[in-house]
C-alpha cells in the first residue's frame, strides 16, 4: 500500500462517524486512488473487521471502470461478514454476486460454509451448502470434509451432509467422533462452574 493509501485508510476511519464528511471524502479522495491502493485499503479493513467501511469501499470498487466480477473479491467480503455475523450485509453481497453471475469453485464453497458455521450462522451456511450442491462444478471430497468438521456441534445437519457425501463418494469413509465428545466438554464446564 502506498503512502496515499495509508492516509486514505486513516482518514476513512476518522470520518466513519460523520456520514456527510465520509461521503464527501469518498467522492473526492477515495475515487482517485489507484486500483492496487483501493483494493489494499479494502483488504486491510477486512482484516480489521471494519464492516461499515468495508461495505462503503465494496460499493466504490464495484462502480470503478476497471471492475470485473471476481470470485476472490466476493469470497473475502463474505468471509469477513461471516466472521462478524452480519447477515443482512452478507445477503446483499450474495445477491450482487448472483446478479453478476459469479461462480465459486467447490473449495471456496467449502470455505464459505465453514466460515458461516464458525460464525454461528447455520441457516446461511446451509443456504450456501445448497448452492454448492447445485453448482455446475463437479463435487470434490475435501470441501465436504471441511464442512463435516464444522458441523460436529450440529449432529442433525451433519447427518444430512454426511448422507450427501456418502452418496457422491460411496467408497470413502467419514470419521465420526465419539458420541460423548461434546458431553465431556459440557461436564468440564459444569465442574469449572462449581
Amino acid at each position: 500500500m502506498t503512502k496515499e493509501g495509508l492516509i486514505t485508510a486513516k482518514e476513512l476511519k476518522r470520518f466513519r462517524s460523520d456520514p456527510v464528511r465520509l461521503d464527501r471524502f469518498i467522492r473526492s479522495n477515495v475515487s482517485r486512488l489507484l486500483k492496487s491502493d483501493l483494493l489494499a485499503v479494502l483488504a486491510e479493513f477486512q482484516r480489521q473487521d471494519q464492516v461499515f467501511l468495508c461495505m462503503k469501499l465494496y460499493d466504490v470498487v464495484r462502480k470503478e471502470i476497471w471492475y470485473r466480477p471476481d470470485m476472490y473479491f466476493y469470497r473475502d467480503m463474505l468471509m469477513m461478514l461471516a466472521r462478524n455475523r452480519k447477515v443482512d450485509e452478507a445477503k446483499l453481497v450474495w445477491q450482487d454476486l448472483k446478479r453478476e453471475e459469479v461462480l465459486f469453485d467447490q473449495h471456496t464453497f467449502g470455505d464459505l460454509v465453514r466460515a458461516f458455521l464458525d460464525g454461528g450462522l447455520l441457516s446461511e451456511a446451509m443456504d450456501i451448502y445448497d448452492e454448492m450442491r447445485r453448482s455446475p462444478d463437479p463435487p470434490l471430497s475435501l470441501p465436504f470434509r471441511v464442512i463435516l468438521k464444522g458441523l460436529l456441534p450440529y449432529p442433525e445437519l451433519r447427518e444430512k451432509v454426511k448422507d450427501d457425501f456418502l452418496e457422491l463418494f460411496p467408497d470413502m469413509i467419514v470419521y465420526d467422533p465419539p458420541e460423548d465428545l461434546f458431553e465431556d466438554e459440557d461436564r468440564g464446564r459444569d465442574s469449572e462452574d462449581e
